[in-house]
């Protein structure tokens, strides 16, 4: 079984993080691009281009704007950003009477396997789980290809009727290739269910798998990504609250674990399941609530809000160094 391309292309960020060490174990990391452009962005999904190819944000939609669709963006450098319109013209006829009142989807995940795109997202409605993650492939993330078309594939979970949330969706493959899906929103944290390629869909229909729990009401825990790296997976989670401008509070925290499935724990060695999770993002001045995140070619892309623009939401791209195990990120100097 082939490795995904992120797979390689996080392998390959990972080798290059680790060849430069400084005496305190410092790892180099690459240098944060100075964003322009289109960067009105919640929830990338980024990936990162190599060689010369372009790189890619997929987002949440807007449902002023392609009936609502997950949104697409382009750069040729990964600094300057342009609109390359959305995945659809108008959402699923199925996926609108499933989830009455849906307006835009959320929070999409791409994944590359065996030359196929995975694109995972979320359809629900503001603080409900009458929710769905959906799959759509394709063969290129480029809407100028002339091979582009993105083919929906249909439900992969729904939580109806469930004590968990079926939003947020976060791929990863262990060391066998096996694929899962971390998913999550307040109600029982973060879950996750083994799928299979190359439908990319569920394994099985057990119950899916508890990894981070904060165990207090309202559990405001969401937006799991896992990232493979030197013999750990680590589990990225926004804590707190999203989506209200200046007055959000999300932050990114991590855990990790020698199994996909865990147990998780932060770098003080308390468990995922009992609100562990080292802080990695935080606001800082008129840069308030970072979080959605996703990781590609060394970069924490996540969103934000800007106190300098009425709490609009913006783009950010960060670089990650390991410290002795552990992901870091620091914003920049503000000017």
């Amino acid at each position: 079984m082939s490795r995904s391309w992120r797979a390689r292309a996080l392998a390959a960020a990972s080798a290059l993080l680790t060849v430069v060490l400084t005496a305190s174990g410092c790892a180099a990391a690459p240098a944060a691009p100075e964003l322009s452009g289109d960067t009105l962005v919640h929830d990338p999904a980024f990936v990162a281009g190599e060689d010369g190819e372009p790189s890619f944000l997929y987002s949440t939609g807007n449902g002023r704007i392609g009936d609502g669709n997950i949104q697409i963006r382009r750069s040729a450098d990964g600094a300057e950003w342009e609109d390359a319109g959305t995945v659809w013209d108008e959402k699923p006829a199925w996926l609108v009477e499933a989830i009455p009142g849906v307006d835009n989807l959320w929070a999409p995940e791409l994944y590359e396997h065996d030359g196929t795109w995975y694109l995972y997202y979320s359809a629900s409605t503001f603080g409900k789980n009458t929710s769905l993650i959906a799959l759509a492939t394709n063969t290129t993330l480029d809407p100028d290809d002339p091979e582009y078309e993105w083919v929906d594939q249909g439900v992969v979970i729904e939580s109806a009727g469930t004590d968990f949330n079926a939003i947020d969706p976060g791929i990863v493959e262990d060391a066998d290739g096996d694929p899962f899906m971390a998913f999550g929103s307040f109600w029982s944290g973060i879950r996750m269910v083994p799928l299979e390629w190359p439908s990319g869909l569920r394994a099985d229909d057990e119950e899916p798998l508890a990894i981070a729990d904060r165990q207090l009401p309202p559990n405001a825990i969401e937006a799991p990504f896992i990232l493979p790296h030197d013999g750990f997976y680590y589990l990225f989670v926004s804590k707190d609250f999203c989506c209200k401008g200046v007055d959000s509070t999300y932050s990114i925290a991590v855990g990790r674990s020698e199994s996909v499935t865990g147990p998780y724990v932060d770098a003080d060695g308390v468990p995922l399941l009992e609100d562990g999770g080292t802080p990695v993002l935080a606001s800082d001045g008129a840069r308030i609530g970072p979080g959605g995140q996703s990781v590609s070619g060394g970069l924490l892309a996540f969103h934000y809000y800007d106190a300098d623009l009425d709490g609009q939401f913006r783009l950010g791209l960060l670089p990650i160094q390991w410290r002795d195990g552990w992901p870091h990120v620091e914003w920049p100097v503000a000017d």
